[in-house]
This record gives C-alpha cells, sequence and structure tokens, in this order.
C-alpha cells in the first residue's frame, strides 16, 4: 500500500512496510512513539517540494476544493502509475475519488488510514530527510496566511490600510490648507485689504494674489481666467481707493510663495480626494453608496480596518466617535449620544432635528448589513447598498411628509392600519355681527335687570354697614340717595308698559311697595342724623 501525505514544503509518498499493524487502529500510535519504530512501519519513497509559496497555495486550494493540482498530477504519473497494482491511500474520499476517476487508481480512505496519517505528522521530521524544522516551520506559517488570505478573498486591492491612511491625510492637508489660507489673507490683507472681501474663495484669492502681486498693477493685469467679470471691475476700482500700507517687493515674493504652495497643496488635496473615492469603491462599495466615502473612510480608520468594523454591531456603528460623550452620559445618568460619525452622512442631514435619531439609527443598521457584505462577502457590486438606500429615502419621505402611521395588531397576527378620519372642524360665518342695530329694545333690558335685583335682595342680609364719622356742615350722597331718582324713572317705565300690556300689573304692584319701603327708610335715616348733629 502507497500513502500519499500532503505537506507545507510539498508531496511525499510512503510506502507500508507492515500492512498487518494498520488493523489495530487503537494501538498504532504505539508503532510511532520513536523515530526507529516509524522506520519500521512505513518509508519514504518519493518526495515532490514545492518551488515557491504560490505553488504550495495553489497545491494547497485544489486539495482544499477536492482537486487534482498540476504538481500532484505530476507526481502520481512519475511514481504511483509504475505500481498501479498497489492501493493509494489518501486523507480525502473525495479526492480520492477524482484520483479514480482521472488516473484510474484504485485509492483507499478508511479510519485505519486517517489515523495513520496522524501518526505519520507526529513523526514527519524523521521520516522526510533534507527538511531542517525551521525552514519548515517557516514554509507552514507562510502557507497558512496565504490560504487564510484566499478563503477571505483578500487581495492587494482590498487593503484597507491604505484607506486609514488616506483619510488621515486628508483632515491633515484640511487643517495646514485652513492654517496657510489665513496666513496669507491676514499677510497680504496689509497691503490690500478690500481684496479679502471681494473675493470671498480662497483658493481664486490665492491666485489673484499670486498674479498681481502689488495692487498697483491690478489696472494692467487680466484677471478673467481666475474672476468673473462683475468682481473683476470691483476689485480694479478698490485697487485705485484702497487704504492698505505700502510693501517692499521682498514681502511680496515671500506672499507669492506662500500662495504658490496653497495652491499646490489644493491641487494635491483633490487629487487624494480622488484617490480616496476609488479606493472606497473599490473595498468597501455598499458603505460607499449608504454613507458616502469620507463618512465610511472615517469609520473604518476609527475602527482599525474594515473587517474590525463588520465586527461591530449596529448599535456601535452608530454611535462610533462619539466615545467621550457616551461615557460622560453614562457617568452623569443622562440621555446618551444618538449619533457619532455617522451624523455627517447625507441622509441624516438632510433630516428634520426629531427624525435625526430615527434616521440615524435605521441607518446604522443597514450600514452594518453593507460593512459585512464587504468584508466577508465575494461579490464586488453595490446592489445591495443601492437597494437598502432606496428604502431608508422612502422611509425618510415618509416621516417627514405624512408622519409615522399608526399600525394596530400584535406581534404573530398580521398588522391593520386604522382608518383615517378627517376631525377638522368647518366655521360657518355668522351675518347677525353685520348689522348695528340692537337686536333687542331698552325696556326689555330693564326689565332683565329689575328681576336680577329682585332675586338677589332676599339673599343678602340685613346688617347695617358701620359708617366713619363724618364732619358737620358736610353731607355726601348715599348710593340709596342717588339710586332713587334712577328706580322713580324705572317705576315711570313699568307703568307705561302695564299700560300697553308688556309687563302684568302684579310684578308692578310689588315693585312699586319696594320703593315705598326704601323711601320711608332713608327718610328715618335723615331724622336720625339730624338729632345727632343737633346733640352735638
Amino acid at each position: 500500500m502507497l500513502v500519499l501525505f500532503e505537506t507545507a514544503a510539498g508531496y511525499a509518498i510512503f510506502k507500508v512496510l507492515d500492512e498487518s499493524k494498520l488493523q489495530q487502529v487503537d494501538s498504532l500510535y504505539k508503532e510511532f512513539e520513536t523515530p526507529e519504530k516509524a522506520n519500521k512501519v512505513v518509508k519514504l519513497k518519493h518526495f515532490e517540494k514545492f518551488n515557491d509559496t504560490t505553488e504550495a497555495l495553489a497545491a494547497a486550494t485544489a486539495l482544499v476544493e477536492g482537486k487534482i493540482g498540476k504538481s500532484l498530477k505530476k507526481v502520481l504519473k512519475k511514481v504511483v502509475a509504475k505500481e498501479a497494482h498497489e492501493e493509494l491511500a489518501v486523507s480525502d474520499a473525495k479526492l480520492g475519488g477524482v484520483i479514480k476517476d482521472k488516473m484510474e487508481l484504485s485509492c483507499v480512505h478508511s479510519s485505519a488510514v486517517a489515523e495513520l496519517m496522524r501518526c505519520i505528522r507526529s513523526q514527519m521530521e524523521s521520516l522526510i530527510s533534507g527538511l531542517p524544522p525551521k525552514e519548515m516551520s517557516a514554509m507552514s506559517l507562510g502557507l497558512a496566511h496565504s490560504l487564510s488570505r484566499y478563503k477571505l478573498k483578500f487581495s492587494p486591492d482590498k487593503v484597507d490600510t491604505m484607506i486609514v491612511q488616506a483619510i488621515s491625510l486628508l483632515d491633515d492637508l484640511d487643517k495646514e490648507l485652513n492654517n496657510y489660507i489665513m496666513r496669507c489673507r491676514e499677510w497680504y490683507g496689509w497691503h490690500f485689504p478690500e481684496l479679502g472681501k471681494v473675493v470671498v474663495d480662497n483658493l481664486a484669492y490665492c491666485k489673484t494674489v499670486l498674479k498681481i502681486g502689488d495692487r498697483t498693477n491690478v489696472a494692467t493685469t487680466d484677471l478673467s481666467e481666475i474672476l468673473p467679470e462683475e468682481v473683476e471691475a470691483e476689485v480694479k476700482l478698490a485697487a485705485e481707493i484702497s487704504m492698505g500700507t505700502e510693501v517692499s517687493e521682498q514681502d511680496i515674493a515671500n506672499i507669492r510663495h506662500l500662495c504658490d504652495q496653497v495652491i499646490e497643496i489644493s491641487d494635491y488635496r483633490a487629487q487624494l480626494y480622488d484617490y480616496l473615492k476609488n479606493r472606497m469603491m473599490a473595498i468597501a462599495p455598499n458603505l460607499t453608496v449608504m454613507v458616502g466615502e469620507l463618512v465610511g473612510a472615517r469609520l473604518i480608520s476609527h475602527a482599525g480596518s474594515l473587517l474590525n468594523l463588520a465586527k461591530h454591531p449596529a448599535s456601535t456603528v452608530q454611535i462610533l466617535g462619539a466615545e467621550k460623550a457616551l461615557f460622560r452620559a453614562l457617568k452623569t445618568r443622562k440621555d446618551t449620544p444618538k449619533y457619532g460619525l455617522i451624523y455627517h452622512a447625507s441622509l441624516v442631514g438632510q433630516t428634520t432635528a426629531k427624525n435625526k435619531g430615527k434616521i440615524s439609527r435605521m441607518l446604522a443598521a443597514k450600514a452594518s448589513l453593507a460593512i459585512r457584505y464587504d468584508a466577508l462577502g465575494e461579490d464586488t457590486n453595490a446592489e445591495m447598498g443601492a437597494e437598502n438606500r432606496a428604502k431608508l429615502e422612502a422611509r425618510l419621505r415618509q416621516l417627514e411628509d405624512r408622519g409615522i402611521r399608526r399600525v394596530s395588531g400584535s406581534g404573530k397576527a398580521v398588522a391593520r392600519a386604522d382608518k383615517y378620519q378627517h376631525k377638522s372642524e368647518v366655521k360657518m360665518y355668522d351675518p347677525s355681527g353685520d348689522s348695528t342695530i340692537p337686536s333687542t329694545s331698552k325696556k326689555r333690558k330693564f326689565e332683565e335687570v329689575e328681576q336680577q335685583e329682585a332675586a338677589e335682595e332676599p339673599a343678602t342680609p340685613a346688617t347695617k354697614p358701620k359708617k366713619p364719622k363724618k364732619e358737620p356742615g358736610v353731607e355726601e350722597e348715599t348710593p340709596e340717595t342717588s339710586e332713587a331718582p334712577k328706580k322713580k324713572k324705572k317705576k315711570k317705565d313699568k307703568k307705561a308698559a302695564a299700560e300697553e300690556g308688556e309687563e302684568p300689573a302684579e310684578e308692578l304692584k310689588e315693585e312699586e311697595e319696594e320703593v315705598a319701603v326704601m323711601e320711608t327708610s332713608e327718610k328715618k335715616k335723615k331724622k336720625k342724623k339730624k338729632k345727632e348733629e343737633d346733640d352735638e
């Protein structure tokens, strides 16, 4: 029997010297305890070494997929075909079936063969001569890394380290550009301060300064390539009446050199942004479609790599970048942040303030799926990201336009939408407010007042309030005396109404009696006052 044994260094063909020992599977390991015992059971017949790691990776992937590689076919034709009458022991039954079909060799795979393979692996260094242990371990490590990269579909085009470095450099360039531009505006502002208000764009400002130099050259300089006609006219007019100080040619030369640096950095920044956009579409196309290349690159940079970002749940992706606010909220027992770096995504930015938390949560959930698809999937298209983005945009329109619909029903039952009912009230115009004529007569109003007073009088207590002493010779009108003539007028009105038949005569008699009682009480009070004055 021949044994096909695969190693990281190459293929080895062993010949079994004593096949009777293979029948004792449980005690077979005892025959391989020492190199001497192992050499009595199996003997190396041929060893085919791999030329490089690429060949080793191709052979290993072919074995994993159950196929025959070029190097294995070469070994089988050279060695095994000469002894076709003997059986070939293989470690994989699928591989044995392929060898049997293509090479017409009888292959064997059983529990005894698997145990024999384990025993050979334990004494591999002594059985295969000419391979130092250090070289063998280095080959095994290199093949393991290459095979893992192949299994995860890693390629040089999908190295996310470049994205981490590119987005960090882009942020640094933005900071440096801001510093340089502010310094340039402040420096040249001493000579031509009006230019800063006329030319707002930073890059156009630096190009204008680089071209004109001293402000006295503005009248003879053509700025049509840099500025529009209206702005160019304003610049020339401002240069004639400028209040800036005079500077030397050396100062202008240094300012121009600074403008050169700003323009070069701006061009490089634009080139770097295009590079970052292309790399993001190659490495994480679905994530780029969902949140944009800048936000996606910052998420990858914050997590360390695309694979590390794929391990994060959606809730972590949502607040990634707001760790300080999160721990401060947990410490002070306040509300935790709703978004981190994902806040700068276009979908979150275009929503209203009350819906930003909901959209960021939904976007983080879909973005985490897109990240895992990009990191571990085999496809490189952005169909899933575009589909999920369309769903989020539809949900956003629903939240913004019509609001959230209340849905009834439990989780097991089918959800049922409530019937919409319009509850607004329509107010009709009241034309009675247009008339200036009073709807009721004055007589009717007087009747209503008298009835109210008659109803209130029995309920009031009969106690007399104390009055302060008054100086002699000074008399003040009491409310009763002032009200008496009014009541007399009312009495005449009542009589007239009774004659016309508008009011019953009984009510009129009662009112006349009340008036008479009031008049007698007033007379008594006046007599008492006179007596008090006489006594004094």
